[in-house]
């Protein structure tokens, strides 16, 4: 039985660093190293592909460090509440 693959679908995912990287916040993941357990995502900038990094896969789970997708400025420094957040009252 072959083992599950740790994030399956980390190619090509966008992602918005809450804080700039070399001047940029939007980068896009264009390719993976799997090093033993680890695995590592190769970040581009989407308006300037030459700025790349590579990053622990495991810190773009980090809510304090990255955000699923790209985010607009409004939408980092105000985030809507999600469901879970949300107080409910009887």
């Amino acid at each position: 039985m072959s083992q599950k693959q740790k994030f399956p679908h980390l190619l090509g995912s966008k992602w918005t660093a809450k804080q700039t990287h070399w001047g940029w916040r939007h980068f896009q993941v264009i390719n993976r190293k799997n090093q033993g357990k680890w695995v590592f995502a190769e970040m581009i900038a989407s308006v300037d592909p030459s700025v790349r990094f590579w990053v622990n896969a495991k810190q773009l789970k980090d809510k304090t460090l990255w955000d699923a997708g790209w985010k607009t400025l409004e939408e980092i420094q105000h985030p809507e509440q999600e469901p879970d957040d949300l107080e409910i009252f009887s």
